[in-house]
């Protein structure tokens, strides 16, 4: 493999995604967002309550939630999908290239666009709150990797929906519809199966770990030194049952769903022969 096409790649694509205006959507809302909660925790300053920043940390992770899976699972739903129905994907097979090679560098350019977007987003807001003297940089940072790996996450799921689809418009449209599977299998959606299947609770704790965004959300709040009965007796159960092992077992689940989706798109790719 030649890492100097993976390089070229790479900068091909961090360069298509400033010309994706959807992709610039998502970064402005994000961090304009960011930037809102961060001002929101300073706005009492001691004359009407002030937030804290384990208010503002809770608030960014609901945003993460909702916006880091919608821009990954649709910026990787695009990313095969959307070049075989151009055209180009064929034209640049047809290059001195492997198709390692292109895969790699298309999900390394798009991984370093996101986490770039996220990087504006949480450096801006961690900035305004440092300035005025909330410094919890070691927790902070703990938040912000969290975030980075549930992007990861859901971008080698994008993957594998751009490389399953024929055409954008229907990746996109899968993408859409799994994240309101995964946003609706949150909180709302485990009491709901909890209550009319009437789970254990080890179950509900398993079922919970089979969503990459309830892990990325109880990983957070382990992360800055809350515990998880905020989550209900599944919370509790957990610390119980795993103790100080509990935030490496999220993590591992985290890394396995970048790499098992990752793995399976390429695949696929591999297979393909119509680009």
């Amino acid at each position: 493999m030649d890492f100097r096409n993976v390089a070229t790649l790479l900068q091909k694509e961090l360069r298509d995604s400033l010309r994706n205006r959807w992709f610039v959507l998502y970064t402005v809302a994000f961090t304009v967002l960011a930037l809102g909660l961060s001002f929101l925790a300073l706005s009492g300053a001691g004359v009407v309550g002030f937030a804290g920043f384990g208010r503002t940390a809770a608030s960014l992770i609901n945003l993460v939630l909702l916006i880091v899976p919608l821009m990954a699972l649709t910026v990787g739903a695009q990313s095969l999908a959307a070049e075989s129905e151009r055209g180009t994907l064929s034209y640049l097979l047809a290059q001195p290239i492997t198709r390692l090679e292109v895969f790699l560098g298309k999900y390394l350019g798009l991984a370093l666009a996101i986490l770039a977007a996220l990087t504006l987003g949480f450096g801006i807001s961690g900035l305004v709150m440092a300035a005025n003297g909330m410094a919890y940089a070691d927790t902070y940072l703990a938040l912000v990797g969290l975030a980075f790996l549930l992007a990861l996450t859901m971008l080698s799921v994008g993957f594998v929906i751009s490389a399953f689809a024929h055409k954008a418009g229907i990746a996109i449209g899968i993408s859409l519809f799994l994240w309101l599977t995964f946003v609706f299998l949150g909180d709302l959606g485990m009491m709901g199966t909890a209550v009319s299947m009437r789970l254990k609770i080890a179950d509900l704790f398993l079922l919970a770990s089979a969503n990459p965004l309830q892990v990325f959300k109880m990983a957070s709040i382990l992360s800055i030194n809350a515990t998880l009965d905020v989550l209900g007796p599944a919370g509790l159960y957990a610390l119980q049952t795993y103790g100080s092992n509990l935030l490496w077992i999220f993590l591992a689940v985290l890394v396995v769903w970048v790499l098992a989706p990752l793995g399976l798109a390429y695949a696929r790719f591999r297979q393909r022969g119509d680009f």
